[in-house]
């Protein structure tokens, strides 16, 4: 009878063990996920201010030029 209650403390304890160790694999998972969101965020965020800086570089440079032709005709 001491046999089977050995082997299910041993078979509690593995399954414990393994239970951990999902766990903390999770949890890591989880953290490169999140380190992977933050930093297509910032790729982001960079790449849509050159995007605008670009855009508004174009509009300043394309500005005089209409001045200087006078003001477009409106469709009907």
């Amino acid at each position: 009878m001491a046999d089977r209650s050995d082997e299910t403390r041993i078979r509690a304890e593995a399954r414990f063990t393994k239970k951990e160790l999902q766990t903390k694999e999770g949890e890591k998972v989880w953290a490169e996920r999140e380190a992977a969101g933050r930093l297509a965020d910032a790729k982001t965020l960079r790449l849509r201010a050159l995007r605008l800086a670009k855009e508004a570089a174009e509009n300043a440079a394309e500005a005089p030029k209409e001045q200087r032709t006078g003001p477009k005709k409106r469709p009907i």
